[in-house]
């Protein structure tokens, strides 16, 4: 029988951290549950089966990116959202590798974190029908097919360029997150982008404005549109 509330897994050191995300999950209508560490984090992971786990970076014992390898030695499908400070493209590529599906950074701002929380957990729910309808979760290093069908979708329904910026605001997902799904569709060649300098008075830096290829157009034919409900 399904839980009538959806379950949050934090594991963070930092008592005031987790007593905050408690708190924001139960005003959202989430349960939470907390662990200070990740070895504590994978006990818990393991008796209450969460639907989605936040895990920090930084932790003594065990860290952020050991804990998400041992979670996906057993569970491909739990999402797991990362809680960090550092927005380097590297680390998240590093925590993408290892399975993560999504971060948040810190400091944390409670609506962001809900939609983030609750965009997870619908790409939960699709990689584990995934699994049911015997496909591959991951179809290639760091990147799912669910999350993978929320970008393409975007792409695809907007019918025009976009910036990461609006890719991220429309599918409620981390800038590394989706900078990554971006490169893997430009090297697949599902994909393409043009540069924009902006305006004569006000180049700034230029910004890279994405697309789907005729490829990428046939591959959004095999995705159904995500619930985003």
């Amino acid at each position: 029988m399904a839980r009538e509330k959806k379950l949050v897994l934090v594991i963070d050191d930092d008592e005031d951290i987790r007593f905050t995300i408690t708190e924001i999950c139960s005003q959202a209508g989430l349960d939470a549950t907390s662990a200070p560490d990740g070895q504590e984090g994978l006990v818990l992971f393991t008796e209450k089966k969460p639907d989605i786990i936040l895990v920090d970076y930084h932790m003594p014992k065990m860290d952020g990116l050991a804990t998400v390898k041992a979670i996906r030695g057993t569970d491909e499908t739990v999402p797991v959202l990362v809680l960090t400070v550092d927005e380097r493209q590297q680390i998240a590529d590093a925590f993408l590798d290892a399975g993560a599906t999504d971060f948040a950074l810190k400091p944390i701002k409670a609506p962001d974190l809900i939609s983030r929380i609750n965009v997870n957990i619908r790409i939960g729910i699709l990689l584990k029908e995934s699994v049911r309808g015997q496909k591959e979760v991951f179809i290639d290093k760091g990147i799912n097919n669910a999350t993978l069908k929320l970008i393409v979708n975007c792409l695809k329904t907007t019918g025009s360029t976009l910036a990461i910026e609006d890719i991220c605001r429309q599918v409620s997902l981390a800038y590394p997150t989706v900078h990554r799904y971006l490169q893997y569709l430009v090297e697949t060649g599902n994909a393409g982008f043009d540069i924009y300098y902006g305006c004569a008075s006000k180049r700034g830096r230029p910004r890279n404005l994405y697309y789907l290829t005729g490829r990428g157009e046939a591959m959004s034919n095999n995705f159904s549109c995500p619930d985003r409900s």
